[in-house]
């Protein structure tokens, strides 16, 4: 799938991922290849991208992520 982590001033990150581990206001969750649809809002916490090569991890600082066709959109208040 299509990763892009994006703040007010930069893109983050954007690339192919694997699977990627959110820090959802309501829990923890994961999106993997294929995922359904989804919009959710994000708390403060890590967000985990697991390439094929590497994992690395981004603390935010809340947002929204939005998942539609393989593609992976967040949108992060700020990166801490």
């Amino acid at each position: 799938m299509i990763l892009e982590i994006i703040t007010p001033d930069k893109k983050v990150f954007a690339g192919e991922a694997t699977a990627v581990t959110f820090p959802g206001t309501e829990g923890q969750f994961q999106v993997l290849n294929s995922h359904a649809p989804l919009v959710s809002t994000l708390g403060k916490g890590e967000v985990v991208v697991e390439t094929s090569a590497a994992k690395q991890v981004f603390t935010i600082d809340g947002g929204v992520v939005e998942v539609l066709n393989n593609k992976v959109l967040v949108l992060a208040e700020a990166i801490i």
